[in-house]
């Protein structure tokens, strides 16, 4: 599926911001999954536009704006093709979670983090999961994720960045970085690594999914970013599940980046200099293309 993505995200100041500083994390991969096929970083007022790949192998674009203003706005435009992704069957038994070598390579993503931080609420919940399917790797993280999309309600509105997920899971609604950090601390809480992904899906919005094979009106949706998580399978690699959706991640999931939890792949942060405060306004369009338009991948322009 080719994909034309459109992020805008525009701030108004009640008063003077005399500099800010800011770092985006818009930027699709480039994986088997998917192939980015060009981008393009604007800003308003107009800033020089430097970019680095972080720790987390996520590409930055950061920028400055030096002179007074009372309003920015930064817009970053994509196209991505992407590919079905095979499915997962039963492949490792929960001993291979074990094994010294697998725990050392992903041990930065079995340990709690801010946003992914686990209490006795969420491990028994977990361990229950866990029980009912058995040994299976594959069978327990399928579980965490059914345990999620069925135990929370999707609320817009409803949490802040920064709420925790006993508090999540006691309260049974979120969004979807809520769905995903709960997902993350039930498989890191087993010992299954797990990493919260930030990116794009092609819906009209969080709940509701499109048919791929619907022509029409429906070719254009206005979303939000979205998330969901990652767990390493022992011997297989990362299977990707959308529990706020309930479903594997497709060809109509986009991915940014991942990392530990929210904060290593925030969209958009920065500071400013000013007694004021803003007024944020995060804008997705999503277009998707027939399969011949746009640019061949070979032609992959970046700024």
């Amino acid at each position: 599926m080719r994909l034309d993505i459109r992020y805008r995200t525009s701030f108004t100041y009640d008063a003077l911001v005399r500099e800010s500083q800011n770092e985006l994390r818009a930027c699709p991969i480039t994986d088997e999954h998917q192939q980015l096929v060009s981008y393009r970083v604007t800003t308003f007022p107009s800033a020089k536009v430097s970019s680095f790949v972080d720790y987390w192998g996520t590409r930055v674009d950061a920028f400055g704006l030096r002179s007074p203003h009372v309003a920015m706005e930064v817009v970053a435009e994509a196209t991505v093709e992407t590919l079905p992704r095979p499915l997962f069957s039963s492949a490792s038994h929960r001993a291979a979670l074990d094994a010294p070598a697998f725990r050392d390579e992903h041990a930065e993503y079995l340990a709690p983090s801010p946003h992914a931080e686990w209490d006795e609420g969420v491990r028994q919940a977990a361990t229950t999961q866990a029980a009912l399917v058995g040994p299976d790797t594959v069978g327990m993280v399928l579980a965490m994720h059914r345990f999620v999309g069925t135990s929370l309600r999707y609320t817009p509105g409803s949490t802040e960045i920064g709420v925790s997920v006993e508090d999540v899971l006691a309260h049974g609604h979120g969004v979807c970085q809520d769905f995903a950090h709960l997902a993350v601390a039930l498989c890191r809480s087993q010992g299954i690594p797990a990493r919260y992904v930030s990116g794009y899906l092609f819906t009209r919005d969080e709940t509701t999914n499109l048919d791929p094979s619907e022509d029409g009106d429906d070719d254009v949706v206005s979303v939000q970013t979205h998330a969901w998580f990652e767990a390493a399978v022992p011997g297989v690699g990362w299977l990707g599940l959308d529990p706020t959706n309930q479903q594997p991640v497709g060809p109509r999931h986009v991915k940014i980046g991942h990392g530990r939890d929210y904060d290593d792949v925030q969209p958009l942060r920065g500071i400013f200099s000013g007694n004021t405060r803003a007024t944020v306004e995060p804008h997705v369009e999503i277009r998707r293309l027939p399969a011949a338009a746009g640019r061949p991948t070979s032609a992959l322009q970046q700024q």
